[in-house]
Formats: C-alpha cells, sequence, structure tokens
C-alpha cells in the first residue's frame, strides 16, 4: 500500500506544471502588427509551454529599451540593427539574437500625384526627417545614386509628424516613414504615397527589428526558449493570419482600427521565418557601409554584437 501511494503521489507531482520563470520584454514603441510574432506566441501560450511567464512592455521612452539591457533592468529588448551599430560601436554591452522583422520597412516617401516622381526629382525641394545620422546616411547614399548631393535638398526636421508634413505641403518627401505605415495611412486618408526603398537604391539590406540581449547572459537558458517560442509564434502568424489577427486584437481593442488591419496585412512577408539565424555577411556587409558614412569609426568583430545562440 505505501508503494502504491508514493507511486501515486510522483504520478501527481510530475503532472504540476513546473513553475514559469518570468522574462521582462521590451518592445521598441507601442504595440503594433511589427509585433505580431509576439503576441501570438503570448496568446497561443507557446512563452508558458517555454516555461516562461513573459511581459511584453511598451517604452515610456523608444531609446530606454536598450539602455534597460545593457544595465541589467530589463532581460530582452526589440530595437534595430542599425542602432544595434551604432550601440556596439560606442561600446554597450548588447548583442542581437534574433530578428522580429527582417527586411528594412524605412523609405523615402512623396506624394504619388506630386511633382517628385524620381529621385532626381528631389532637387531643390525640402525634405523632412525625424532623427538624424542614419537617416542622413540613407538619404545621401540614395541622393549619390540619382546624380545628386545631400546639399542639393534642404533637410526639415518634422519631428514624427512625417505624413503630416508631407500632406500639408510642409515638404515635397520624408524619409523614415515605414512602409507598412506612412503609406497605409496616407491611402486611407486618400493621398497615396510613392516610396521609394532604399534597399534598391544602394542600402545594403538589414534586418529592421531585431531582438537583444545583454552580452553578459548569453548563457540564460530563458533565451534559447524564448526565441523558439517566437519561431512558433511567427510560423503559426505566417499560417494563419486572419486567426492571428484575432489573437493580437484580443483584449487589446485599441488596435483595432483601419490602418492597424493594412500594416498586419503588409507586414506579414517581412517576419523572419527563423528568428535565430543570423546571416553574418548581411550584418559585416552593413556595418561597412556604416564605416564608409562615417557613423562608426571601425567595424567591430561581429560576435561582439551579433550571435546566433546555439
Amino acid at each position: 500500500m505505501r508503494r502504491i501511494l508514493t507511486a501515486a503521489l510522483m504520478l501527481a507531482l510530475s503532472a504540476v506544471p513546473a513553475r514559469a520563470e518570468s522574462l521582462t520584454v521590451m518592445l521598441d514603441w507601442f504595440v503594433n502588427p511589427d509585433h505580431g510574432p509576439l503576441y501570438v506566441a503570448l496568446e497561443r501560450g507557446y512563452f508558458r509551454e517555454a516555461g516562461l511567464e513573459v511581459e511584453l512592455v511598451p517604452p515610456a521612452d523608444p531609446a530606454d529599451p536598450p539602455k534597460l539591457v545593457a544595465a541589467g533592468r530589463a532581460d530582452i529588448a526589440i530595437s534595430y540593427q542599425p542602432e544595434l551599430h551604432l550601440q556596439a560601436a560606442a561600446g554597450l554591452p548588447l548583442v542581437r539574437i534574433g530578428t522580429l522583422v527582417a527586411t528594412p520597412l524605412n523609405t523615402v516617401i512623396t506624394l504619388a500625384d506630386g511633382p517628385v516622381k524620381t529621385l532626381k526629382d528631389l532637387k531643390g525641394r525640402k525634405v523632412g526627417f525625424s532623427v538624424t545620422g542614419f537617416e542622413d546616411a540613407v538619404l545621401g547614399t540614395m541622393l549619390e545614386g540619382a546624380g545628386l548631393k545631400s546639399a542639393d535638398v534642404e533637410l526639415v526636421n518634422v519631428n514624427f509628424a512625417l505624413s503630416a508634413a508631407l500632406l500639408s505641403g510642409q515638404v515635397d518627401a520624408v524619409i523614415g516613414g515605414y512602409r507598412n505605415f506612412e503609406l497605409n495611412q496616407m491611402a486611407l486618408e486618400g493621398h497615396p504615397g510613392r516610396a521609394f526603398y532604399p534597399e534598391e537604391h544602394g542600402i545594403p539590406p538589414y534586418d529592421e527589428l531585431v531582438i537583444l540581449a545583454n552580452s553578459g547572459k548569453l548563457g540564460d537558458p530563458r533565451l534559447r526558449r524564448f526565441l523558439d517560442a517566437v519561431e512558433r509564434g511567427t510560423l503559426f502568424l505566417v499560417n494563419n493570419p486572419e486567426e492571428s489577427w484575432k489573437l493580437f486584437i484580443k483584449d487589446r481593442p485599441e488596435l483595432d482600427n483601419p490602418l492597424n488591419r493594412r500594416a498586419w496585412d503588409d507586414t506579414l512577408r517581412r517576419f523572419a521565418h527563423s528568428p535565430s539565424a543570423l546571416d553574418e555577411g548581411r550584418y559585416r556587409r552593413f556595418a561597412e557601409f556604416l564605416k564608409a558614412r562615417g557613423l562608426i569609426p571601425e567595424v567591430p568583430e561581429l560576435a561582439s554584437y551579433a550571435r546566433q545562440l546555439p
């Protein structure tokens, strides 16, 4: 009888799931369709099945997530590959361990029915921007490919009101508008845009959204389990976009609007199907581009800022 009771107790204990380990993920911005795989993994229970209690946190300041991870105050940050190179050059202990959005989203946008039909037509015109540095390098390279110089356009800081500045006529084009958001926003307002894609005009392709961890904590087993769950979420989303949309807006009614719905459809094909996979050549080429444009002094050792976890 004692053996039977012991066996029954062990069986009961084995049926009790192990307590999930908490993991804090700082998003790059407010919740939007770029984060689709994360929320699908959350709602489908993939994180929980990986033994994780994941908290997805929108930042008060978009510049904060990498800093919080570097300081050990958050486990993971969603950020941008171009910024990662600059942070690595500055010595921040950050490493890319995964990719969320595997293509650039940045564009140069003009009005479809406006006077700017080609990049050459930007000569003597105003271009709105939000952030200096990388966007300057992108625009300068694209202009050079069209036979122009940066001095041939007038840059206007419009903060983050890119679409509004373009639609009001304050500027003739904007740099930094996202192909899955600003273009859809303009179309919904009845003013379709024309996009010029950086990767088609001399800019090496890069990952838009990447998953960052602290370089001193790469041995944390939670990271690998997190990436596996994100991959499951991505593949479910790609295979079941309509059901995934419903999961995305579940308990988040403020996200259920025409702009997010359009952005959702446009972003589906841009997610990394294998989030942990690292294209080393791609990262090196982009680092060389940033060095050539004077944004980083040297190309650091790849393993110091980008890894594929075992």
